[in-house]
């Protein structure tokens, strides 16, 4: 095998030794080369006995492999490797119960002899190897609703600088603008969509203040009575003003709720009182 800085081929290997046997010395010849004369030495031997059969380059492997692992074993290997999906850790315990007793580095050496050393090898486009979706939705139409506000920048009529690039006319005038305090500013998104059907309305609106939020709320609770989910019986936001709209929209109706909170005290209340509790 040639490696690449590798300063002759075997057609180098004969020319130089066609120039030996014209009667040049060795030494000038592999100096000439930008080798050592031992190399040259080496090489010219093999000519004289083998012709140019000699000046191709040889295998490092030796004749025999006494301890190399028995074919069986890596067809084994192989095969494990292709049923799980594992690495040469995880099979080494596997391989041990079944009375095979492999390290991980020889495990990992019989997966690259075989090119199963990468997940690639097992599956070009990675769809076996892919974690299984796991999806949920509840049952019935207005079981759930979900809530959420979504801030977003205003982009100006025509568009910005991102479209038209820096230094046109938009960009000049939007520059302008700033100067003289006026800005784009923001819109919100308040969004509602219902976990069953998803079915979801959204309303662009100035601010995610509770007094919009509650309009907001009663207009998407109308526009989904029209479409036939006449009751939601849940809501479920991580908003901060929500909660306090959805929860006096709530308690009427006798509903639990559970205090704003990080996701992780949540799950604790409601494992501890063995149900649902709505914001």
């Amino acid at each position: 095998m040639f490696h690449r800085n590798a300063p002759l081929t075997p057609e180098g290997h004969r020319r130089l030794c066609e120039r030996v046997d014209a009667g040049r010395p060795i030494c000038h010849v592999a100096a000439e080369a930008g080798i050592a004369r031992q190399t040259l030495g080496h090489w010219y031997a093999r000519w004289q006995v083998e012709g140019e059969n000699g000046l191709q380059d040889r295998s490092s492997r030796p004749e025999t492999s006494p301890n190399q692992t028995h074919p069986d074993v890596e067809v084994r290997v192989c095969a494990l490797r292709r049923e799980h999906k594992v690495g040469p850790v995880q099979l080494v315990g596997t391989l041990a119960e079944e009375g095979i007793i492999l390290p991980a580095s020889t495990i990992y050496r019989i997966l690259v002899r075989h090119s199963l050393s990468r997940l690639r090898d097992l599956d070009v486009d990675g769809q076996d190897l892919r974690e299984p979706v796991v999806r949920y939705e509840w049952d019935r139409p207005g079981d759930l609703v979900h809530v959420d506000v979504k801030k977003i920048g205003r982009i100006p009529d025509g568009g910005g600088w991102r479209v038209h690039g820096r230094g046109s006319t938009q960009h000049k005038a939007t520059s302008r603008a700033k100067s003289a305090g006026a800005r784009a500013g923001y819109v919100y998104l308040h969004s509602a969509v219902d976990d069953h059907s998803r079915l979801a309305y959204t309303e662009e609106l100035a601010d995610e203040a509770g007094a919009t939020a509650a309009g907001f709320w009663q207009r998407a609770v109308t526009f989904f009575r029209r479409h036939g989910i006449t009751r939601i019986h849940r809501a479920l936001t991580d908003i901060q003003a929500w909660c306090a709209v959805l929860s006096l929209s709530c308690r009427p109706a006798g509903k639990d709720r559970c205090r704003p909170a990080p996701a992780r005290q949540r799950c604790l209340t409601e494992w501890s009182a063995a149900r649902l509790l709505a914001c």
